[in-house]
């Protein structure tokens, strides 16, 4: 048995075995045209059955666990993808090999990609397995070789007809499921978006902002029409008045020297990640920004100290463990850790205590995660945190220093 288990991991290697691609990687210069798209086009069938393979591996994981939520954050550690993905291809592996055999056929004959085979999961993840074999039937040969939006469409239309009262409760409990979304991206820009809300107020706001945002553009207002929209959708949501800004915290990272313009080194903001030092410097002297002391070794820059002239100690404990975290503590989690809770790396009935070298951030996800069976979770005194998962793979998450460390000062 264990050499079987060992040939399975022996053959996925070979699949992609280093020396044969990199001749095919130097080969590749002398294709023409149609060869180039070819061999783009055998890549793909290629990558579709690896990934049929994977999704199996997934579920077969998900098996083993018994189906807890925490597969999903080991996943996510293991493969270095972020929770909602690594939650998707476990929900999709599961689904699969479960309720969507030929879907899955499909795949193993590069008919199918492994992002298409999501789309149909999601898209019948409300039907029953008898339903759900019976959209699979009728998707077989709808699917192959069509592109991402023609699956989602094709899926979703013989979902509802394989239950189509059903179709009617599940429209009502997508927008129950309505929810505010985040996304941040690069150089100091941010993405919000209304999730699964009701589409008559979602088409009503669009044609309200839109319309206004017309109006000012027909007015001489120099903006294009998509600054202007995005412009008074964020006006209307921080003061109701399309103008009128309300006061919010947020926490922005800022080296000394770089806030007094001696370098360029890059501002973090919590939750968010790193901005360029100028737009740091520009948030930093905004009319309604208050700035707090936080005092960080010169050599690791790691904090050492917050600021204060208030707050119950408690309170400034707390405070501090947020501000020395940043964001929530398992790797791959970018919650801001103002909005996250805290947690005794050594629990309080087994002599935990209440201070720095015990406190860690979480969010509240994965503070429950850190309860689960198998998972241990290790506190260092420097704020090192080390995850060990129950296949007994060890994670390590250390506070994010300030800046990067700098050399020692020679003695005077």
């Amino acid at each position: 048995m264990a050499d079987s288990k060992a040939a399975v991991v022996a053959a996925v290697r070979e699949m992609t075995d280093p020396n044969l691609l990199k001749e095919i990687n130097a080969a590749i210069s002398s294709l023409d045209d149609k060869d180039s798209l070819r061999v783009a086009q055998e890549v793909g069938v290629a990558l579709a059955r690896l990934e049929a393979v994977r999704y199996r591996a997934l579920a077969r994981l998900s098996e083993l666990r018994g189906g807890v939520r925490s597969v999903v954050q080991e996943v996510a550690l293991e493969l270095s993808f972020v929770d909602a993905f690594a939650g998707s291809l476990v929900t999709t592996g599961v689904a699969l090999t479960s309720r969507l055999p030929r879907t899955l056929s499909l795949m193993d004959r590069g008919k199918v990609s492994g992002f298409n085979a999501q789309k149909v999961a999601e898209a019948t993840a409300w039907l029953s397995d008898e339903d759900s074999l019976t959209a699979d039937a009728a998707l077989e040969k709808r699917i192959p070789d069509k592109d991402s939006t023609q699956v989602r469409k094709a899926a979703s239309y013989a979902a509802t007809k394989a239950d189509q009262s059903g179709a009617d409760r599940q429209a009502a409990e997508r927008r129950k499921g309505r929810r505010l979304s985040v996304a941040h991206g690069e150089a100091g820009v941010a993405s919000i978006e209304v999730v699964d809300g009701p589409v008559e107020k979602v088409t009503a706001a669009y044609q309200r902002i839109n319309q206004e945002a017309r109006t000012l553009r027909n007015q001489g207002d120099t903006r294009t029409l998509d600054q202007l929209r995005a412009d008074i959708a964020l006006d209307l949501l921080l003061g109701g008045k399309g103008g009128t800004s309300e006061r919010t915290e947020v926490f922005l990272y800022m080296d000394l020297n770089t806030y007094l313009g001696l370098n360029h080194d890059p501002v973090k903001m919590a939750g968010h990640g790193y901005l360029p030092a100028e737009l740091g410097r520009h948030l930093a002297t905004g009319p309604n920004t208050v700035l707090r002391r936080i005092i960080t070794d010169p050599l690791s820059g790691q904090v050492k100290d917050l600021g204060r002239t208030r707050y119950r100690p408690d309170a400034a404990t707390a405070e501090f463990v947020r501000v020395r975290d940043r964001e929530c503590r398992r790797p791959g989690c970018d919650r801001a850790a103002h909005a996250c809770e805290l947690d005794h790396s050594i629990p309080w009935q087994f002599q935990g205590e209440t201070n720095v070298a015990d406190l860690v951030t979480y969010c509240r996800r994965d503070h429950r995660l850190k309860d689960e069976p198998g998972w241990i979770h290790h506190l260092e005194p420097d704020g090192t945190l080390k995850i060990t998962t129950p296949t007994g793979r060890v994670h390590v998450s250390e506070p994010p220093p300030l800046h990067d460390p700098r050399p020692e000062p020679p003695p005077l």
